[in-house]
């Protein structure tokens, strides 16, 4: 027979309540920070797509405006290289108060879940002046956001 050894503690095994709570603590920490950092690069992303995409339709328009003399009208969009995108829709604009080819393409996000939080609803806008110089704006995206790329202007 084993005598009763007295005095010795048994090893402990496992977390303690508040070891786990501590842990749970940290990562609502870091959950909490890093959620909004993800919502703005998810939504920078959204942005750069579009403007990519409508960049890259500025070619056609520019010769559509070389071989016409004026801006496409509205519901030629497909036809000059702008797909349809789940984010939203593109629309041209032609500039009715001055002769030439000056006008607009513009980007319409679509509400949530199609688009993020941060750019549902909002605009994005590449308009062509007279001289065939394109600028980059939108209406409703804050420029201190840092969600429109460096060479757009918001509000």
């Amino acid at each position: 027979m084993k005598p009763l050894q007295q005095g010795k503690k048994k090893l402990q095994k496992g977390f303690t309540l508040i070891e786990l709570m501590i842990v749970v603590a940290v990562i609502g920490v870091l959950a909490a920070i890093a959620m909004p950092q993800y919502q703005k690069y998810v939504a920078k992303s959204e942005v750069a797509s579009v403007l990519a995409t409508l960049t890259g339709a500025k070619t056609n328009v520019e010769a559509y405006a070389v071989s016409y003399g004026e801006f496409p009208a509205s519901g030629t969009e497909s036809d000059l290289g702008i797909p349809s995108m789940n984010l939203g829709s593109a629309a041209f604009a032609p500039d009715s108060a001055t002769s030439g080819a000056t006008g607009s393409i513009s980007f319409t996000f679509k509400d949530v879940p199609d688009a993020s939080n941060l750019t549902a609803k909002q605009n994005l806008t590449l308009t062509r002046s007279a001289n065939g110089e394109w600028t980059c704006s939108s209406t409703n995206i804050a420029s201190n956001q840092g969600i429109l790329p460096k060479n757009c202007t918001g509000i």
